[in-house]
């Protein structure tokens, strides 16, 4: 006996198959609305362009344009699509890097102000000076020549009357010295045979305390004269007068007593290897005044020295400004400068830190003055003669423009402001396709001098290949190519 099902009427399959796709649909739609409706519209352009030549020929008219109307028949709109030469793309300034494609970013609103490089103060120069009186028997550098820290810069001849006695007097004490210790070491011996009293040794053991106090004095004297400690030890050990004074370049970060050094003869330019100091760049003398022979007094400035390794960039801002210059500094974003340079291209430098803000606007231009720190680099090191000499990209005194950001717009589609060309109320951008380029209409909800953010608003996809410069030259190409040509009538009454 067979068993009968009932059997489902056909329009209530057809409806739960369509209720089952809806559902699937809604909960996948984000994975193939953005493709599909990519391929409605891409289809809907392609029917545009070359619908109405289709239907001439099904007709039976004969196209009198056939095999010239390219972007017809490659599926592009004439009115909005344009095809560039090998040349047109080089004369646009269009590569591989001005046609890249696009992506979700974060854009930082930024103001722009106008900043002078200038040098760090208390360490991008530094004034080398002579604490004694002397006559300079050596000068090792040329002005503009760049040294090293620790290279030997001047030898002076002492003639620091002064410095002279205070030497003078150490050593005659230190010979005081010697005299009582071997006095009183000869009156141990005699006191311990009895054959005199031990009064008198007594006494030559208090004029041996006596020297010693006048020693200690006489060291700190000759340290407040500008010798080291290393320096005394050496009068006292060789028992000669230090006659020549020998300068040596600083470290402009670490100032040492071996900056300076006495000795009683010449030396060699040299600096030992475990006493140099660390320095990223070279300096430059910068002013050299002092030639040879030349007296010179204390406090005598010999030469200037100049470290531009890392300079500033002073930016002045508006005193309405001051909010947004702080909200940058507490979230420690990144400042650019822009530098003009000849040609239209400008450099810029990215990534610069904020080093702070004045506390002070200026009264009469009521303006505020903020810090940058830049990293500076050689540009040219050259050698010639034996001398060396230090090129730096950049110098005090450069102007130009810094960029600090006021507001994060975060997964936005950001584009060069050249990539954007408008027309009336009408914002576009040309996509590649193929080796077409598509003009495609958008929304720029933000534009600076520099950047244009676009509206994700579906105009556009990341992936899209954009041409990122170009854009007003492309504009006006299409105009002229949908302009026409010339009326041969124009001119003729009829």
């Amino acid at each position: 006996m067979k068993i009968r099902m009932p059997k489902v009427p056909m329009k209530w399959v057809w409806l739960v198959a369509t209720l089952v796709a809806v559902i699937v649909g809604g909960f996948t739609w984000q994975r193939w609305f953005p493709a599909t409706r990519a391929w409605v519209e891409q289809t809907a352009v392609s029917f545009r362009g070359g619908g109405g030549s289709h239907e001439g020929e099904a007709a039976g008219e004969a196209d009198p344009h056939a095999g010239h109307d390219h972007a017809a028949h490659a599926g592009h709109d004439a009115a909005t699509s344009l095809e560039l030469s090998k040349q047109a793309i080089r004369n646009i300034g269009l590569s591989d890097e001005t046609i890249r494609p696009i992506k979700l970013e974060t854009f930082r609103r930024s103001i722009t102000v106008p900043a002078v490089v200038v040098e760090r103060p208390g360490r991008s120069r530094v004034q080398v000076a002579t604490p004694m009186t002397g006559v300079v028997t050596h000068v090792h550098a040329v002005q503009g020549q760049a040294v090293e820290p620790g290279s030997l810069l001047f030898q002076v001849r002492l003639t620091h009357e002064d410095l002279v006695n205070a030497q003078t007097a150490f050593l005659r004490t230190l010979g005081e010295l010697d005299v009582e210790q071997r006095e009183v070491a000869r009156l141990q011996q005699v006191t311990r045979s009895g054959a005199i009293a031990g009064k008198i040794l007594l006494e030559r053991q208090y004029a041996l305390d006596k020297v010693n106090a006048n020693l200690s004095a006489m060291r700190e004297s000759l340290r407040l004269h500008g010798l080291s400690d290393k320096q005394v030890q050496q009068i006292e050990k060789e028992r000669r007068v230090l006659r020549e004074l020998q300068i040596f370049a600083p470290n402009i970060d670490s100032h040492g007593e071996d900056d300076l050094r006495l000795t009683q003869r010449a030396i060699q330019a040299a600096y030992v290897k475990d006493e140099q100091p660390q320095h990223i760049g070279p300096l430059t003398l910068q002013d050299l005044p002092i030639h040879k022979g030349q007296s010179v007094g204390a406090g005598e400035t010999l030469c200037t020295l100049t470290g531009y390794d890392e300079l500033f960039i002073e930016g002045l801002a508006f005193e309405q400004d001051i909010k947004q210059l702080r909200k940058a500094s507490q979230n420690g974003w990144a400042v650019d400068a822009i530098l003009e340079e000849p040609g239209p291209e400008s450099s810029v430098i990215e990534g610069l830190e904020m080093a702070y803000i004045d506390n002070q606007v200026d009264a009469q231009s009521r303006t505020l003055k903020f810090y940058v720190r830049l990293p500076n680099e050689i540009a040219k090191d050259d050698r010639a003669n034996g001398n060396r000499y230090v090129e730096w990209r950049y110098v005090p005194g450069q102007r130009l423009q810094l960029r600090v950001p006021v507001e994060e717009m975060p997964k936005q589609i950001v584009v060069p402001v050249e990539a954007v060309a408008s027309e009336g109320a009408e914002t576009f951008v040309f996509q590649q396709n193929g080796s077409h380029f598509d003009r495609v209409p958008v929304h720029v909800k933000y534009r600076d001098q520099y950047s244009a953010v676009i509206d994700n608003d579906g105009s556009l996809f990341p992936g899209d290949v954009v041409a990122m410069r170009g854009a007003h030259q492309m504009q006006m190409a299409l105009k002229n190519k949908s302009g026409g040509g010339v009326d041969p009538h124009a001119g003729h009454n009829h």
